[in-house]
C-alpha cells in the first residue's frame, strides 16, 4: 500500500469522531472482553454473534443476551444442561418471541457439537483449524443455525486476536466507508478494501488488534444509511 495515498486519503477523516457517533465494538460493549481471547470471553462473544446473525433487531440480540448472562448461561455446558424450555424462556424475555423454539433447539444442537469435537473450547476449534477458511467451516459445521454471516459476526470482532480470524468486510461496513471518504473508488476487492482500511486505522496510531473497533463502527454507520435510505435490509451486523 503507497504511503503517500494513505496519508492523503486519511486527510479530513475523523475516525475518532466516527467511534464516539456510532460505537466500537460490539463484543466491548456488551462487556465482553476478547484481547487475551480467553476461552470464556471467546465464548460468550460466540453465543452474542449466533443471536445477531438472526434476523432480527440489534437492541432484542443486545437484551436477549444479557438475559443469557442474568441467567448464568454463558457456558456451554449450562446451555445443554437448561434444555429446551428453558432456552425458550429465556429468548421470551429478550424478545426473541419470533425466533424462540427455533434458537433454543439451535442452541442446543451447536452446544453439544462443539462439547463433542472441541471440549467446549472454541479456542480448541481455532488451534485445530488449518487455515482462515478452515476455521470457518468448522464453525458453520457446529450447527445449520449458522451460516456465514453469523461466522462473519463472531470472526469480525477477534480479527487480528486469533490468527486464523480474518472474514470479509461486510458490505455495510464497505458502504459506510465509501460514504465517508474512506474508500477510494477505485480499490474494488474486498481484500484490497481492508488492507486499505487496516492501513488508514494504522496511520491514525491504533494498534492492529483494535481494528474490530472500526470494523464496528462502520457496520452502525452502514446500517444507519440503509434506514435512512428505506430500503428494506437484515438487522444483522
Amino acid at each position: 500500500m503507497n504511503k503517500t495515498s494513505i496519508a492523503h486519503s486519511r486527510n479530513g477523516l475523523d475516525i475518532s469522531g466516527l467511534l464516539k457517533k456510532s460505537g466500537g465494538s460490539y463484543a466491548k460493549a456488551l462487556g465482553i472482553k476478547l484481547t487475551r481471547t480467553s476461552s470464556p470471553e471467546v465464548y460468550k462473544w460466540f453465543i452474542a454473534a449466533i443471536l445477531y446473525g438472526t434476523r432480527i433487531t440489534e437492541d432484542i440480540a443486545t437484551r436477549t443476551w444479557h438475559e443469557f448472562e442474568r441467567n448464568n448461561m454463558l457456558t456451554p455446558q449450562r446451555i445443554v444442561d437448561a434444555g429446551w424450555n428453558k432456552l425458550v424462556e429465556i429468548l421470551d424475555r429478550g424478545g426473541y418471541v419470533r425466533y424462540d423454539y427455533k434458537t433454543a433447539a439451535k442452541l442446543l444442537d451447536i452446544n453439544h457439537a462443539l462439547l463433542d469435537g472441541y471440549e467446549g473450547d472454541l479456542n480448541n476449534m481455532h488451534a485445530a483449524a488449518l487455515d482462515v477458511a478452515d476455521l470457518e467451516q468448522r464453525i458453520m459445521a457446529l450447527g445449520k443455525g449458522i451460516g456465514k454471516v453469523t461466522a462473519a459476526i463472531f470472526l469480525r470482532e477477534l480479527r487480528g486476536k486469533w490468527k486464523k480470524a480474518n472474514p470479509p468486510l461486510s458490505p455495510l461496513a464497505i458502504l459506510a466507508a465509501r460514504k465517508l471518504g474512506y474508500l477510494p473508488s477505485h480499490i474494488r476487492t474486498n481484500h484490497q478494501r481492508l488492507v486499505y482500511l487496516q492501513h488508514l486505522w494504522r496511520e491514525h496510531g491504533k494498534t492492529s488488534t483494535s481494528f474490530p473497533e472500526l470494523e464496528a463502527a462502520l457496520v452502525r454507520e452502514g446500517l444507519r444509511l440503509r434506514r435512512h435510505a428505506n430500503r428494506h435490509i437484515r438487522h444483522e451486523i
